[in-house]
This record gives structure tokens, C-alpha cells and sequence, in this order.
């Protein structure tokens, strides 16, 4: 499991021109469910992503959780992130699970991450969507389930 995740003062998502969710400061959460990965990546993913310290203290430092801060999270699926675009120009998505399956994870990352106490806000999975947001910072990081960053 992938993850890219945002500090943000805002984000929204819109399906079909129509506005889906929206939050205020706190996180985006674009997640991408890899082939093999099961309950124990999701719970790895949601504790990790929940407790990153990525938000400043009283003396400017990233010290402090998006739970700490009482931000919120808007997390969207997104199987790119599954992408290996080592060879050629076009990603090969060999890697990505099928979509049945990682429906099922991205919830369970969702209900894991909200039973952690996160408000969280969704995509629609499957969707084509526009998301926006306004990244703080910018702080952008990088999660993998597998460690590989």
C-alpha cells in the first residue's frame, strides 16, 4: 500500500462537476492499494498516517499529529500510485490490486483511520474526480506499507 500525503489548509472533491466532500485544515490521503496487501498494511497505513508529525508545534517544529491538531483528512483512492514507469513511457499498473479487492482496503483505511479518531472525508472510488487543495507548507510525504520509502 501507497501513499502520498499532504498538509493542507483545504481540500475538495468533485465527481461529475458535482462536490463530493470537502475539509478544512488537515490532510489528503491519496491512496493506492498494490497487489498482496491485506488488513495488516491497512493497519500499518492508518497508524502511521494518522500519527505523522507534520504540523508545526509553538516553536514552528513539525512536531505535531493531525490528530493533535484536530485536522481533518480527506482521503481518495488513486491505483496510479501502483504505477512503475522504469520502463518506457507508458506506466505499466501490473502491480495495482483489482478493484474489488481494493475497494475493500481503501474502506477499511478509512474506518481504521476515523476508529483512530480522524474525521475523515472520501472520493468515490472509481470515479474520474477533481480534487483540489491547498497545500501548507507545501509538506508533501511519501508511505509505503512495504518500506520502501
Amino acid at each position: 500500500m501507497r501513499a502520498v500525503v499532504q498538509r493542507v489548509s483545504k481540500a475538495s472533491v468533485a465527481v461529475d462537476g458535482k462536490a463530493r466532500s470537502k475539509t478544512g485544515p488537515g490532510i489528503v490521503v491519496l491512496l493506492g492499494v498494490e497487489r498482496g496487501d491485506g488488513p495488516a498494511d491497512v493497519e500499518y497505513m492508518a497508524e502511521k498516517i494518522v500519527n505523522l508529525r507534520m504540523f508545526p508545534d509553538e516553536n514552528d517544529r513539525m512536531n505535531l499529529s493531525v490528530l493533535q491538531v484536530k485536522g481533518e483528512a480527506l482521503v481518495v483512492s488513486q491505483f496510479t500510485l501502483a504505477g512503475d514507469c522504469r520502463n518506457g513511457r507508458r506506466p505499466s499498473f501490473d502491480r495495482a490490486e483489482d478493484p474489488a479487492k481494493s475497494n475493500t482496503l481503501y474502506q477499511a483505511f478509512v474506518t481504521a483511520c476515523t476508529a483512530r479518531g480522524l474525521s475523515v472525508k472520501t472520493g468515490e472510488f472509481r470515479a474520474s474526480m477533481d480534487v483540489s487543495l491547498v497545500n501548507r507548507g507545501p509538506v508533501t510525504l511519501l508511505v509505503s506499507s512495504r518500506k520502501e520509502f
